[in-house]
This record gives C-alpha cells, sequence and structure tokens, in this order.
C-alpha cells in the first residue's frame, strides 16, 4: 500500500464529484465540483510544500476551467506553507481555505456536546455557563478567535500559550469586549487542566496536555492539523469527550459521490465555499489566519442561508448520541 500511495501522489488532480441541489430558503441556488488530488497528507508532508502547491494550482485551474467562480481548499492542502497566498498569486479566481467556518463549525459542535453532556449548565438569571474553559494555543489566529467565543458563553476563561505579552493585551481586549468575564492567563496547562469543563487545542506546538490529569466529564476539541490526540487517546479516557469538528447540513437537496458523511452533510471547510457562492461573495474571504469578524459572519450567513450543525465528528468520526451517553455515564461514575 506504501507504494500504491506514493505512486498516487502523482496523478493529476480529477473531477471526483458534481454537486447540485444546493438551495437556500429564499431560493438562491449553487453547484460545483469536489476536485481530488491523489496525495494523501503523509506524501504532501513527505514531498515538501512546492510539490503540493503545484497540483493545488493544477486543481484551481482545472475549477476555473470548468466554470468557478470562487474555489475552497480543502483538508491538508490549506496547510502547507502559505498554500492561500501562494496560490490566489497564481490563480486569479477568489480562493478561501474555509478556516473561519471551520473554527466557527468546531465551536459550535463543541457547544453543542456540552450541552448534550448536561454536566456543566448555565447560572440562573444568565446566559453564560457557569464553568471553565481553556484554550492551548491562545496566541494563535485560531485560538485567538476560539477564546473570544468562549468569552462570551463561560463565566472563565483560560488562555494559555508561550509569550505572557500577547496574552495580557488579548485579555485585555476581551474583557473590553466581553464584561464580566473574568480570563486567567498561563504559559503551561498543567496547573489548572484538572479544573476545566472544555479544553480547545489549537496547536501542535506546544506540549499536549496529560490525559490522565482532565476532568472526567471534560469536552476536549481538538484543532490542529493534524490531530494532537488519537483513538487510542480516546480509548484511554472513555469518561471524556473528544472532538475535531462539526459538520454542516446544506439546504435543499444536494447530491454529490460519497465523502465519508451522509448524503446532505459537508466538511465545514467545504460549506464555506457554498456559503460565499450563495450570498455572491466571490471574494478572498479566509487566507492563512483567521480573523474573529470573518467567524462571525460566515456564521451568520449561514444561517441566513438554513445551514445547520448536522453532526459532532471525533476521532473515531462522527459521535452519536449513544457515544455521548456512555462518556457522560463514565464521567458521573468517575466523579
Amino acid at each position: 500500500m506504501d507504494g500504491v500511495e506514493k505512486v498516487l501522489a502523482y496523478v493529476p488532480p480529477f473531477v471526483y464529484s458534481k454537486v447540485t441541489g444546493i438551495k437556500s430558503p429564499d431560493g438562491v441556488e449553487a453547484e460545483g465540483w469536489l476536485i481530488a488530488l491523489g496525495a494523501t497528507q503523509k506524501e504532501m508532508i513527505a514531498h515538501g510544500p512546492q510539490f503540493t502547491y503545484q497540483r493545488v494550482v493544477a486543481a484551481a485551474k482545472l475549477a476555473k476551467k470548468l466554470g468557478a467562480q470562487i474555489i475552497g481548499l480543502g483538508g491538508y492542502t490549506k496547510s502547507i506553507g502559505d498554500a492561500s497566498a501562494t496560490i490566489a498569486r497564481q490563480v486569479k479566481t477568489p480562493l478561501t481555505t474555509g478556516n473561519s467556518y471551520s473554527t466557527s463549525g468546531t465551536l459550535w459542535a463543541t457547544a453543542e456536546a456540552v450541552r448534550r453532556m448536561g454536566l456543566v449548565h448555565k447560572e440562573e438569571g444568565s446566559e453564560k455557563i457557569n464553568g471553565k474553559t481553556m484554550v492551548i494555543g491562545a496566541n494563535e489566529p485560531v485560538g485567538e478567535v476560539c477564546c473570544r467565543l468562549l468569552a462570551k458563553a463561560f463565566n472563565h476563561v483560560y488562555m494559555v500559550d508561550t509569550n505572557d505579552a500577547k496574552l495580557l493585551a488579548l485579555r485585555q481586549s476581551i474583557v473590553e469586549e466581553t464584561p464580566g468575564v473574568k480570563v486567567h492567563i498561563a504559559t503551561r496547562s498543567d496547573k489548572y487542566i484538572s479544573d476545566m469543563d472544555v479544553i480547545v487545542v489549537t496547536t501542535a506546538e506546544m506540549p499536549v496536555l496529560e490525559l490522565e490529569k482532565v476532568k472526567p466529564g471534560c469536552v476536549i476539541t481538538d484543532c490542529a492539523i493534524p490531530m494532537n490526540f488519537s483513538a487510542e487517546d480516546a480509548a484511554m479516557r472513555q469518561d471524556v469527550l473528544i472532538i475535531s469538528s462539526g459538520e454542516i447540513t446544506l439546504p435543499g437537496n444536494p447530491e454529490m459521490k460519497d465523502i465519508g458523511l451522509p448524503s446532505t452533510v459537508a466538511f465545514a471547510g467545504m460549506a464555506e465555499t457554498i456559503v460565499l457562492c450563495l450570498e455572491g461573495r466571490f471574494e478572498n474571504f479566509t487566507e492563512a489566519h483567521v480573523e474573529w469578524e470573518k467567524v462571525r459572519e460566515i456564521y451568520r450567513m449561514g444561517i441566513n442561508h438554513g445551514m445547520k450543525l448536522a453532526a459532532i465528528s471525533g476521532v473515531n468520526g462522527v459521535i452519536s448520541d449513544d457515544d455521548i451517553k456512555r462518556v457522560r455515564e463514565l464521567a458521573l461514575e468517575s466523579q
């Protein structure tokens, strides 16, 4: 299989599926194409950025030839080097990484997972959850957005990263933006993780937290690409819920080939391109870095066009209600 994987890495981009039947509640329709590369993530890493750039540019040119008005980068292609900037310079068609809706969808899934677990609750007379949440990699663009969003939902936010000065500046900004939230900063996670109800990991650069110290019933969201946690980690702590993303139900009656999700569901990054198409926003919406305003904007546009949270995904694929119930029961037994 390794030999086959190496050979397929050199296969030119090809159309995997045409996507039709997408229709928002106000009658706007969209269609497009899923274009595949032969290279797996492993082969992209092995060959270096230029290898992937060439193939993504070829895929983008194919999309343009088919009639695409906006192009979305999927999977690992948007994480290689400065893929969005390099490819945008070579292809004149507007391009988005999908990272804004990926971030929104992941935190949407986190909120839904916390709700379904039912172990932390809103304060009486308040819209905020009386719980503690931590963001590891808070100075990363995605980490900063997560901190700002979580501050609006939780009473306590712990921000962890290696640069104290940046954390202090971010804390000041969040406190001014969301009065009443208690924001704590730290350069290490181990001191506080046993008290956390939600932990969001946005980077693979910092040491991964020690799972054995995590509180039973904690929801861990791993936003890093590649993920920090594995199926083995999930098996080791079955009283903890590890999630990776939230997937999106597309409006209308979408038709496309199997992408490993239910037939009407798309990955959030893919859904961003569709939302922009429905909105008529043919522009370089999300580039390398995720911006707070873009995350809020794409979420609102998605809601307006009938996008809904479809599923919560983890290290073993889609997480079912039975999976969450099992984690909850084990967590209550362990407390």
